[in-house]
C-alpha cells in the first residue's frame, strides 16, 4: 500500500506539506503540482475511514427529503450528492413523507444514526416548532416554513419567482391567467402560499383583480392532479388563456389535460410551472418554468453544513440564506409570432 510518506519521498516534501495538499491548505502552486503528480504517479488513495477516525467523525451526512420518488427532491439530492461527495463526505437519504412526526425524528435521530451532521427539508415543521430544533449537532433545514430558528436555513425566492413567473405570462399578453394549488388558510405558512402572493401581486400590479374561481387545489402534487385540476378548470366553464402550476409536475399534467380538451399549448392556453425538473426540458411544447437555483442550494446546504461540522458548532449565529429564481421561457409560454 502506498504511504503518504512515499509520496512525500517522491515530491521532495515533508509528510505535513502532502497532508496540507491533501487537505486543501495553503501550499504554493509549484509544490501542489509536485505533490499532486507523485499522487498520481503512485496510485496513493486517502485512507478516508483512518482520516474519519482520528477526527472523531463517520464522514457521513444524513439528507433527509419529504419524497425520494419526486422529480424535484430527486434531483436536489443527486447535486447534494456530487457536491458532498466533492468534499469528501457520502450521504445518507431519509424519506420522511411529509410527515411532520418524521421529520421531528429524523432530527432527533441523526446522533443515533452517527451522521456528523444532517440536512433536513421540511415541509411540516413549522414557525412553532423553532424550541423543537434546539440540537446539539450540525444542521441545516431547507423549506419554506422555518424562519428565526436555531438551525441554518436555505429557503427559495417563492414570492419573487411567482411574481415573474406570472409576469412573464402577462407580458405575453395573457389575462385570465389560472392558479394550480392548494394555498394554506395561514398567509405566508408554505410554499404553495408563498407562490400564490407572488401571483397575486403581479395580477394587481398590472390592474388585474385575483378571481378566485382561477385558483383550483390538486388533490395532491403530481401529473394526474394537475390534468384534473385543468379539468375541473374547464368543466366550471371558465375562459383561461394561461396556467400557472406550483410545480413543474402539475404543469406537465395539466398540460396533458388541456391538449385532451383539443386545447393548444401555447396557442391557446400558455403554461408555466415552477422548479425547472430536467423533465421540463423534454416534454412537448417544452415547458417555461422557474428556476429556484438547484445548483445554488445544494453546494450552499453542503458548505453551510460542512462549516458547522469543521467548526464544531462554533460557526456563528444561525444563517437565513435565500436561494435566487429566474424565469426559464420554454416553448409552452412562446408566442406563435416568435416562434415562426
Amino acid at each position: 500500500m502506498v504511504t503518504m510518506q512515499d509520496v512525500a519521498r517522491a515530491s521532495g516534501v515533508s509528510v505535513m506539506t502532502v497532508s496540507n495538499v491533501i487537505n486543501g491548505r495553503n501550499v504554493s502552486p509549484e509544490t501542489r503540482g509536485r505533490v499532486l503528480e507523485a499522487i498520481d504517479t503512485l496510485g496513493y488513495r486517502v485512507n478516508l475511514a483512518a482520516r474519519n477516525l482520528r477526527k472523531g467523525r463517520t464522514g457521513t451526512i444524513g439528507l433527509a427529503v419529504p419524497e425520494v420518488d419526486s422529480p424535484y427532491f430527486a434531483q436536489l439530492a443527486a447535486r447534494i450528492i456530487t457536491h458532498a461527495e466533492a468534499a469528501g463526505f457520502r450521504v445518507a437519504i431519509e424519506q420522511t413523507g411529509l410527515s411532520r412526526e418524521k421529520e421531528l425524528t429524523t432530527l432527533a435521530q441523526s446522533r443515533n444514526y452517527q451522521y456528523d451532521g444532517v440536512i433536513l427539508s421540511v415541509v411540516g415543521l413549522g414557525k412553532e416548532d423553532a424550541a423543537l430544533l434546539q440540537v446539539d449537532f450540525p444542521a441545516v433545514i431547507l423549506g419554506e416554513r422555518i424562519f428565526d430558528g436555531p438551525l441554518d436555513h436555505l429557503a427559495m425566492a417563492n414570492v419573487e419567482g411567482a411574481r415573474a413567473a406570472t409576469e412573464h405570462l402577462l407580458g405575453a399578453g395573457r389575462r385570465r391567467i389560472a392558479m394550480i394549488a392548494e394555498v394554506e388558510a395561514e398567509p405566508d405558512s408554505g410554499v404553495a402560499s408563498l407562490r400564490f402572493h407572488g401571483y397575486r401581486d403581479a395580477l394587481l400590479g398590472a390592474g388585474i383583480a385575483v378571481d378566485p374561481d382561477l385558483v383550483v387545489a390538486p388533490r395532491n402534487v403530481t401529473m394526474p392532479a394537475g390534468r384534473d385540476a385543468v379539468r375541473e378548470l374547464l368543466d366550471r366553464g371558465h375562459d383561461i388563456d394561461a396556467v400557472f402550476c406550483l410545480t413543474d409536475t402539475l404543469a406537465i399534467g395539466a398540460m396533458r389535460g388541456l391538449a385532451d380538451a383539443g386545447l393548444r399549448v401555447p396557442d391557446d392556453v400558455m403554461v408555466i410551472g415552477f422548479d425547472d425538473i430536467i423533465e421540463a426540458r423534454f416534454t412537448i411544447p417544452s415547458l417555461s418554468t422557474v428556476d429556484p437555483g438547484h445548483d445554488f442550494m445544494a453546494r450552499t446546504a453542503v458548505e453551510m453544513l460542512i462549516e458547522r461540522i469543521e467548526r464544531k458548532g462554533t460557526a456563528g449565529p444561525p444563517r437565513e440564506v435565500i436561494s435566487p429564481a429566474r424565469v426559464v421561457a420554454r416553448e409552452s409560454t412562446r408566442p406563435a409570432a416568435d416562434r415562426a
